[in-house]
């Protein structure tokens, strides 16, 4: 591995921090992720096609390390949301604070799928095509899911219930 590879790879760790603290809520397991993560990739790095970006493939990486995580415990990361939440540090006022932290947890309550892309595009700032390549889906999944994410995490922040168009479950149309 060349050292641009390595510093490619270095330069990713503080997006990849927030990621996974915003994919699963709490430091310890955040960094956990993490390492994973950055294990795979040395490990794996000779099979990276240098064709695309290597922010991508990295939180790709974590991605699938994340959902292999969720299938394993057999459970769904949001059916816990905003127990045990860690304490975020106090910003400028006590009110920032509760604002940042009603918006973690309301994010928690958001599905997998929605968060994901809500955090790669809007904390990352990937571009749609990044995130598809991260995530393994179609740009217009990761569209689709940003706007229902969004939409759903306004209604929560305004204290409005999701209305029951938005909570019906999708169906695959063949």
């Amino acid at each position: 591995m060349r050292a641009q590879d390595e510093a490619a790879i270095v330069a990713c760790i503080p997006g990849l921090r927030r990621y996974a603290r915003g994919l699963v809520s709490d430091a310890t397991r955040a960094d956990d992720l993490v390492q994973d993560t950055l294990e795979r990739a040395w490990s794996r790095f000779s099979l990276w096609q240098k064709r695309g970006d290597v922010r991508a493939w990295m939180f790709g990486i974590m991605h699938n390390h994340f959902i292999d995580g969720v299938r394993a415990r057999g459970s769904r990361p949001e059916d816990s949301a905003g127990d045990d939440l860690p304490e975020i540090p106090q910003r400028a006022s006590q009110s920032d604070g509760i604002e940042v932290r009603d918006l973690d947890r309301v994010l928690q309550r958001l599905p997998v799928e929605q968060r994901e892309v809500l955090l790669l595009i809007a904390v990352e700032e990937m571009s749609y095509a990044e995130a598809a390549t991260a995530l393994g889906v179609p740009i217009g999944t990761v569209m689709s899911r940003l706007a229902r994410g969004r939409d759903k995490l306004r209604q929560e922040l305004q204290g409005r219930a999701p209305s029951a168009q938005a909570v019906a479950p999708l169906r695959r149309i063949k």
